[in-house]
């Protein structure tokens, strides 16, 4: 079985509030609380997997506030190239996750079918915050090249995808293996490490219940390794820092 290298590419942030974040506030909370926007790099030397595609340079210019970098650029200070790129994981399939498939000509889009067919189907359109959520240049991209899996998948050896839901209808997870133990990429199966840690959820969620059974399931499939949320500011102090923007994750002793 391969062992990953494992980075974090906070290819945006900007500062919302505590209300956008946290369920049980406000929404007109005035409380500044920043967040951060990666996209995951998994690199050993058979393969090199992206986890999440970012937002789309087009829509980024459309959120106030946004510091923003096109994921490529982040991906070219690790010497990686989007055409060896092999896979793209989508966590799933928000806006701010998928909308840069485009640049990753020959890679594989790993998708949970349930997410799937959630957009695809009757619901998400007759929701208006659904359809803000989504980008729908990213998701034709998608429905045409996808590798659609159902539950618990392989995506190479060494890296796994585990359907966990509660945020959207087909919320994935993805567990790497590293030499230093596993890591799992939450994503926004848990924002931030206070979601996590204090069993807190975020206010935008598709099952309360799916929620908390996430939570459950990515300290589970982590064990002793590292959960790593999916909008955290700290994850760029808590780990060494390779670059601008870029921190690794794998090998390192998060607190």
């Amino acid at each position: 079985m391969s062992e990953f290298e494992v980075y974090a590419l906070c290819y945006g942030w900007r500062t919302g509030y505590r209300g956008e974040h946290f369920l049980g506030y406000g929404p007109d909370s005035a409380e500044p609380h920043p967040t951060a926007y990666y996209v995951w790099l998994a690199v050993s030397p058979e393969h090199t997997v992206l986890v999440d595609a970012g937002i789309r340079a087009a829509r980024a210019r459309e959120i106030d506030g946004l510091d923003y970098v096109e994921p490529v650029r982040l991906l070219a200070g690790l010497d990686v190239d989007p055409g060896a790129v092999g896979h793209v994981v989508l966590t799933h399939l928000h806006y701010d996750h998928c909308g840069t498939v485009a640049d990753f000509p020959r890679a594989r889009f790993v998708v949970q079918q349930s997410e799937m067919d959630y957009w695809t189907g009757p619901w998400a359109k007759r929701i208006e915050r659904e359809r803000w959520l989504l980008d729908e240049v990213a998701l034709e991209r998608v429905r045409a090249d996808g590798h659609l899996v159902d539950g618990d998948a392989e995506v190479v050896p060494g890296i796994s995808v585990h359907l966990v839901g509660g945020h959207t209808a087909g919320m994935q997870v993805v567990r790497v293996e590293t030499a230093a133990g596993p890591v799992v990429l939450a994503s926004d199966a848990s924002h931030f490490h206070e979601n996590i840690d204090n069993d807190h959820p975020a206010p935008l969620l598709h099952s309360m219940t799916g929620v908390y059974g996430a939570f459950d399931r990515v300290k589970e499939l982590a064990g002793a390794g590292l959960v790593v949320p999916g909008h955290d500011p700290e994850v760029l102090t808590r780990y060494p820092v390779v670059a601008d923007r870029i921190v690794r994750l794998s090998g390192s002793s998060g607190s």
